[in-house]
């Protein structure tokens, strides 16, 4: 197991593998910087690269697209979303550009490569959830005009087809993702699964359901309305007779205490 130090400052970190093996990471200097860096396995203590961002607290989180070798950071709080190009040569990381919003983001999560269009050149989706609540939608695309489908975007990429069943990852075994083309759109060729359904006991299918228990039911409701109607005609009685007592007892009253 190797070990090296990585950003300098006491802040949260984060690091990614490169699909040429270097390692890119994210995290603070000592002055509370934001930095990015690149390194190699073999010495992870010297960074081939290393730039300050900006002075902000936020964490960043580095999201990766291997075939284009495009890294986007985006920070939650933030407003913005930079992206890079990875390259073989110095300075190794290239800012291509910035997208801004008046919105921070609270999170943030993209999209796999084979759910991009491919008919507007888009190379990346990302859904930002809002401190308020919402969800945008924020396509990342090419702006070219030519209408045909442009290879050196898409290159074969992973399709949804495991290369490895879970007993053989377990046993140590590896095998390179099974690619595919996004000529054309990506089309699944996975057979979706068949869901079995469990039907639970219902107390209503208990319940009868002909014709002779539909006019069960019919009288019954009848004699319950007709219980209800004489119930409350009774009450009624009731109050009036308790209405009636009382002004015989004011009557009474007034009489004893000589007002009559």
């Amino acid at each position: 197991m190797q070990q090296g130090k990585g950003h300098e400052g006491a802040k949260q970190q984060k690091a990614i593998y490169l699909k040429d093996g270097r390692i890119f990471s994210t995290g603070f200097s000592r002055m509370s910087e934001r930095q990015y860096a690149i390194r190699t396995e073999d010495a992870l203590e010297d960074p081939i690269a290393q730039e300050e961002i900006d002075n902000s607290n936020a964490v960043l989180f580095p999201f990766y697209d291997a075939d284009t070798n495009v890294i986007y950071l985006v920070g939650k709080g933030d407003c913005t979303i930079r992206y890079f190009e990875i390259t073989d040569e110095f300075p190794y990381c290239h800012f291509i550009n910035l997208y801004q919003s008046t919105e921070p983001q609270r999170g943030i999560g993209m999209m796999p490569k084979r759910g991009c269009d491919v008919n507007i050149n888009e190379i990346s989706r990302f859904y930002k959830l809002h401190t308020k609540g919402l969800c945008e939608v924020i396509h990342m695309t090419v702006p070219r005009k030519s209408e045909l489908f442009q290879d050196d975007l898409y290159p074969d990429t992973a399709g949804d087809i495991p290369s490895l069943t879970a007993d053989e990852w377990f046993s140590g075994k590896n095998a390179d993702p099974i690619l595919i083309s996004l000529k054309g759109g990506y089309k699944s060729t996975q057979k979706p699964q068949e869901l079995k359904l469990t039907k639970r006991s219902n107390i209503l299918d208990k319940m009868p359901n002909n014709k002779f228990a539909s006019t069960q039911s019919g009288e019954k409701s009848e004699e319950l309305a007709k219980e209800v109607k004489e119930l409350k005609d009774t009450v009624r009685r009731q109050d009036m007779r308790l209405r009636r007592l009382e002004e015989r007892l004011e009557a009474l009253e007034r009489l004893d205490n000589g007002l009559v």
